[in-house]
């Protein structure tokens, strides 16, 4: 009867269903958006109607959908579309980023932002100083963010834009960088000194560019086998933009809202409306919220018990441990009243100090509040000591582990930590023995969406360019998809939906190029998404 025809048929695969049982099944069927059955060739084929589209694998490999469980999409959908790459990818190096400034200025009209994203002073030749900018933006205003989205660059003209003047106290939470022997600002912006910039900037976004951007970063995503994303620190404008695409039919993959404490009034007003962690469907849903009082060890300014080591930047105060941004009875206040409303509760900690920052919240929301099957969350939580790892265990408290950082800014945390440090940081085979529950996720923007990337770090436990993280860290492929699949899903309270195959679940899933169980480690980096699915109905084809 047709009525019992699967709307999608995939045969001759190897499929890794992460269910229960680990299990291998070379088939499965789906039948309005959901998956029906697993199993094998024969079993499937019974499914098989004249409107049933029949994916034959080839013996090829899928996994279940990625699940990015913290990343920023609507911010990098907003660069996209307005702002300036000046990732290393794009610019080789500190001249030819100030070429480009120069070129974009002299092209433009009178009072024209320069804005860039994803600079890497590690990768370009370190930073230009306020007088290059300056002479680079030929009088206009120049704003450059530094991949990890803590630290930015701005100059004279864009100070005068703010109106931010050269004797301007330092806010609270962030620093003008000065130079020692002059006292005049060099440029260099941290944490909240960035945001009269940042303010001004995205006063113009509207929702329309948001939503243009976001088709274009969900495009990528997909083509990485992302089906899922989590987007951390989540504005309202972002929520409205999100529910607009779907009531369009133009949100392509599945978004997960972490709000954000960073917006005056939208945590208050979501528990004043009663809305809590699972509220929505299975294209928009509520995660949690978040706030960040921790903030970049790339970027020097992640808050740690010992101070940084490596070679300092001009201005960049003496001993260097990091800076924190909230007040710690203020963001105990917040994370209860969040976590009595039924609202997951995700903290950033970067550093040591930073984590425990996040713990002493958490801890105090279930002080307030017991509950045991909490998942509140430690965003990013990179330098997890044997002291912070007994606080996890003792707390249930989810590793939410920055993953990407592996990959794109190992080097970064092994020149401004040292090499002896590597063996906390991201501590994945500790975590899994310990029985600690860490899906890892991307923080795209910050680093590149592609998993397979983290993926590569997770396993070689190699940054980039092959500088070790500590071997002793290392896990298997297997582990390290799930961090990826089970894990996200079971992060944001989704695990009945999606994480793994198995009938009931969505049928998300990526078809891979290559036996990504049965290759050479050294080439995990290399593997490409074939084929992409949501809902089983394909996305992405390459």
């Amino acid at each position: 009867m047709s009525q019992l025809h699967a709307d999608l048929v995939a045969l001759g695969g190897r499929i890794a269903t992460f269910d229960a049982a680990n299990r291998t099944v070379a088939a499965l069927a789906a039948r309005d958006g959901r998956i029906v059955a697993v199993g094998d060739d024969a079993e499937m084929e019974g499914l098989v109607g004249p409107r049933t589209r029949v994916l034959r694998l080839g013996g090829a490999v899928a996994i279940p959908g990625i699940v990015d469980s913290h990343c920023h999409p609507d911010s990098y959908a907003v660069r996209l579309v307005k702002w300036h790459d000046v990732s290393p990818g794009r610019v080789r190096g500190k001249a030819e980023l100030l070429e480009r400034i120069s070129s974009v200025a002299r092209a433009g009209p009178p009072g024209r932002w320069f804005v860039g994203y994803r600079y890497d002073e590690r990768k370009s030749g370190g930073y230009p100083s306020g007088a290059e900018l300056d002479a680079a933006g030929n009088g206009k205003p120049v704003f450059i963010l530094r991949t990890d989205g803590h630290i930015a660059l701005a100059n004279a003209a864009a100070f005068r834009a703010c109106g931010v003047p050269e004797d301007a106290a330092d806010p609270p939470f962030g620093r003008f960088d000065r130079h020692p022997d002059t006292g005049r600002f060099t440029g260099l912006v941290r944490e909240t000194a960035a945001h009269p910039f940042l303010g001004q900037i995205h006063a113009s976004d509207a929702e329309d560019e948001i939503a243009e951007g976001l088709e274009r970063v969900f495009a990528e995503c997909l083509s990485y086998g992302i089906t899922s994303v989590y987007n951390s620190l989540t504005p309202a404008r972002a929520i409205r933009a999100y529910q607009r695409m779907r009531d369009t039919g133009r949100l392509r993959l599945r978004v997960g809202i972490i709000a954000s404490g960073r917006e005056d009034g939208l945590i208050e007003a979501l528990i004043a409306a009663g809305i809590r962690t699972g509220f929505g469907d299975d294209w928009v849903r509520v995660i949690g919220v978040e706030w960040c009082p921790d903030c970049s060890t790339s970027g020097r300014t992640a808050a740690y018990y010992e101070p940084y080591v490596g070679a300092k930047v001009v201005g960049e105060v003496e001993d260097n441990r990091g800076m924190l941004l909230y007040e710690a009875d203020d963001l105990k206040r917040r994370a209860i009243a969040a976590h009595k409303a039924g609202l997951l509760v995700c903290i950033e900690g970067v550093g040591d100090r930073g984590i425990d920052f996040a713990l002493d919240a958490i801890e105090a929301a279930l002080a307030a509040h017991p509950v045991d099957d909490h998942r509140m969350r430690v965003e990013h939580c990179c330098y997890v000591t044997p002291p912070i790892l007994e606080r996890l265990k003792r707390l249930k408290v989810v590793d939410s582990s920055a993953t990407g950082f592996m990959y794109d800014l190992g080097d970064a945390y092994r020149a401004n930590r040292g090499e002896a440090a590597m063996r906390w940081m991201w501590p994945h085979r500790t975590l899994i023995d310990s029985g600690v529950p860490a899906p890892g996720h991307s923080d795209a923007a910050v680093c590149h969406p592609n998993p397979f990337r983290a993926i590569w770090s997770m396993v070689n436990r190699k940054s980039d360019s092959g500088q070790s993280l500590d071997p002793r860290e290392a896990i298997t492929v297997e582990e390290a998809i799930r961090a990826y699949t089970v894990l996200g899903a079971w992060s944001g309270r989704e695990e009945k939906v999606k994480g793994s195959l198995e009938p009931g679940k969505l049928a998300d899933f990526a078809v891979l190029d290559r036996d990504v169980f049965a290759i050479p480690k050294e080439e995990l980096r290399e593997v490409r998404v074939t084929r992409c699915f949501v809902g089983g109905v394909e996305r992405y084809g390459a």
